[in-house]
């Protein structure tokens, strides 16, 4: 029988080079260098943990599922923002390997990203079904069905993770943390797309503010570093579309939202 648990060990080793800042005794982050040994099968978080828990216990970063669920272990790999779980020593072997935090966000300590605003913006979308006044079934009355159809609208946008590698890779975000961002806006999206949601008018001020879809140039490197395929770039393009048509609406419509 197979063992599947069992590492391929090839007796070689690999360098990663993790940039270290705890702000209560350095004033500047550095790059700490760490040996790790060589498996085919260890991810990065699994080399990180090796580190933690047989080299150096001061280190710190975040993680939980180790199944590429979570989110919550993303982290910047030579430059680019990926989940560590589910990103592999055997893609970089054997060359050096770099690791930071996430870009764009504060750091409060070496691998650890301050994400109060992600988290602000996330719930200033409003990001569950919202339903007219008077409207609301009961729990007697069942389940707000929908076709299969309906879901595909808006599944995509559904399998978000709020990882917030989008938010790393995102330019401009990085030159204005105002942005509301991909991951906020297409989950706003995820909702306005649903046949169930009546919000769409609640969310609507925020999503089409200045900054929101407005400020997006349509890079694309959201969607490109998505781990989940979401493609958020996507999302705020077919809002801008949604948005425009209402402006156009208002203009040769003007009386279409009086009472």
């Amino acid at each position: 029988m197979v063992n599947r648990n069992k590492k391929i060990e090839t007796g070689e080793t690999m360098q990663l080079e993790i940039l270290r800042y705890n702000p209560e005794v350095a004033t500047e982050p550095s790059f700490q260098m760490y040996k790790v040994p060589f498996y085919e099968d260890w991810s990065i978080l699994d080399a990180v943990n090796h580190i933690k828990n047989e080299i150096d216990g001061t280190l710190s970063y975040r993680w939980s599922c180790q199944m590429g669920v979570c989110g919550s272990c993303g982290i910047m790999i030579n430059n680019i923002p990926k989940l560590s779980c589910g990103t592999f020593l055997r893609d970089y072997y054997p060359n050096k390997i770099s690791i930071e935090p996430l870009d764009g966000f504060p750091v409060e300590k070496d691998l650890i990203s301050d994400i109060d605003d992600f988290l602000t913006k996330l719930t200033d979308i409003k990001p569950y079904i919202i339903r007219n006044k008077g409207e609301e079934k009961s729990l007697d009355e069942g389940e707000y069905r929908q076709s299969p159809a309906e879901l595909a609208q808006f599944k995509q946008y559904s399998m978000c993770i709020n990882c917030m590698l989008c938010y790393a890779a995102c330019p401009v975000y990085a030159l204005d943390s105002t942005f509301i961002g991909p991951a906020a806006i297409a989950l706003g999206q995820r909702y306005n797309m649903d046949s169930r949601d009546q919000g769409r008018e609640d969310r609507q001020e925020l999503i089409a503010s200045h900054e929101g879809i407005w400020e997006c140039t349509f890079v694309g490197e959201c969607s490109a570093v998505c781990p989940k395929d979401v493609d958020p770039a996507a999302a705020i393009q077919r809002a801008k579309v949604s948005s425009t048509i209402d402006w156009f609406k208002d203009v040769l419509i003007p009386w279409r939202k009086k009472k």
